[in-house]
C-alpha cells in the first residue's frame, strides 16, 4: 500500500482535539463513490483511491479508539494504532461481498488496538490467569451495566456484585480499578470549537452492543495472541527484554536518553534495540501460531 505519510497524525505535542477536528474536513463517502474507489484500488492498486477509502474512515477508528479509554495508555497512540488497523482493513477489502468498508474495517480497528494494549501492559500487571484477562477487558462495561460511574474507589457493593459477574476476587476488581480508571476522563468533555460546533467525548464513543459476534472474536484472538506473546518473550536476551518493557509495557514509559545513559550507548543504539526487539518478538509469535495451528496467517 501506498506512503501514508501525509495522512493526519495524533501526537502528544499537537493535542487529541486539535487532531479531531483537522480530520472531520474528510468527506464521508457515497456507496457508490466507495465501491468505484474500492474497485481502483483492488484492480490497479491506485494510492489515491486508497488514500480516500482511509481518510473518509479517520472517524471512525477514533470513534472506536475513544472506546478504549482508561487502560492508562495515551489515547494519541491508541488512535494511531486504530488507524494502522483501519488501513490493513483498505488493504483487504473487497467491495464485492455486498457491504460497506465501516463494517468490515471495524474488527480489524478493535483488533489493532487490543493488541496494542496487550502488548503495552506489563505481564506481571495483568497476570496470566483467563479471568483476569476477562476482568482487563470487561470491568469498564460491567461498571456501566450497574451505573458505577463514581471516581475512586467502587463501593463494596459494586465490587462485590462485579466480582461474582466475571469470576474474580473482589481485591482484583479493586487493584485493576484503581489501575484504569486514573486514565478515564469525563464523558462530557467538549471536544473542539471550530465553525462546525463542538461535540463531547460521548459522541465519539462506539456503540459498544454492535457487532457482539466480532467482538468475541476478537477477544478470543487476543487471549491467544497474549498466550503466545508469553511464550515469544523467551526468545529476546535480558537487554532486550528490559529494554522492550521499559519502552512499551510501562504505564509512562522511559526515555531514549534515560536508557542511553544507563547503558552507556547512544539514544540512536537504544531505539535500534527497541525496534530490533519487537520485530524478533512478532517472528517468534508468528513461529509459534504456525507451529501450533493457530491464528493462520499472523
Amino acid at each position: 500500500m501506498s506512503n501514508y505519510a501525509n495522512l493526519p497524525a495524533p501526537s502528544p505535542e499537537q493535542g487529541l482535539n486539535r487532531y479531531l477536528q483537522e480530520i472531520r474536513k474528510f468527506p464521508m463517502l457515497e456507496p457508490e463513490e466507495e465501491y468505484m474507489l474500492a474497485k481502483r484500488w483492488v484492480d490497479h492498486e491506485d494510492a489515491n483511491a486508497a488514500h480516500k477509502l482511509v481518510t473518509s474512515h479517520l472517524r471512525l477508528a477514533a470513534k472506536i479508539a475513544m472506546g478504549y479509554r482508561g487502560y492508562g495508555l495515551p489515547q494519541a497512540e491508541v488512535v494511531s494504532e486504530a488507524n494502522v488497523g483501519l488501513m490493513q482493513a483498505v488493504k483487504r477489502f473487497d467491495p464485492e461481498k455486498g457491504f460497506r468498508l465501516s463494517t468490515y474495517a471495524m474488527w480489524w480497528i478493535r483488533a489493532s488496538i487490543q493488541e496494542y494494549i496487550l502488548r503495552s501492559w506489563s505481564l506481571v500487571k495483568l497476570g496470566t490467569t483467563s479471568a483476569q484477562k476477562k476482568l482487563f477487558f470487561n470491568l469498564r462495561k460491567a461498571k456501566a451495566r450497574i451505573g458505577a460511574f463514581e471516581d475512586g474507589d467502587l463501593h463494596p457493593d459494586n465490587v462485590k456484585q462485579i466480582a461474582t459477574d466475571l469470576g474474580v476476587t473482589e481485591d482484583e476488581v479493586i487493584s485493576m480499578n484503581r489501575r484504569m480508571s486514573g486514565g478515564d476522563a469525563s464523558l462530557n468533555a467538549t471536544v473542539g470549537n471550530d465553525e462546525e460546533g463542538s461535540a463531547q467525548w460521548q459522541d465519539w464513543l462506539e456503540d459498544e452492543n454492535a457487532d457482539q459476534a466480532a467482538d468475541y472474536e476478537a477477544r478470543d484472538e487476543m487471549d491467544t495472541r497474549r498466550q503466545l506473546l508469553v511464550q515469544a518473550m523467551d526468545v529476546l536476551n535480558e537487554r532486550e527484554k528490559d529494554i522492550l518493557m521499559q519502552r512499551r509495557l510501562k504505564d509512562q514509559p522511559v526515555t531514549l536518553e534515560e536508557l542511553s545513559s544507563q547503558y552507556d550507548v547512544s539514544r540512536e543504539r537504544i531505539r535500534q534495540i527497541e525496534v530490533r526487539a519487537f520485530e524478533k518478538l512478532q517472528k517468534r509469535m508468528q513461529e509459534l501460531a504456525k507451529e501450533q495451528g493457530i491464528l493462520e496467517g499472523a
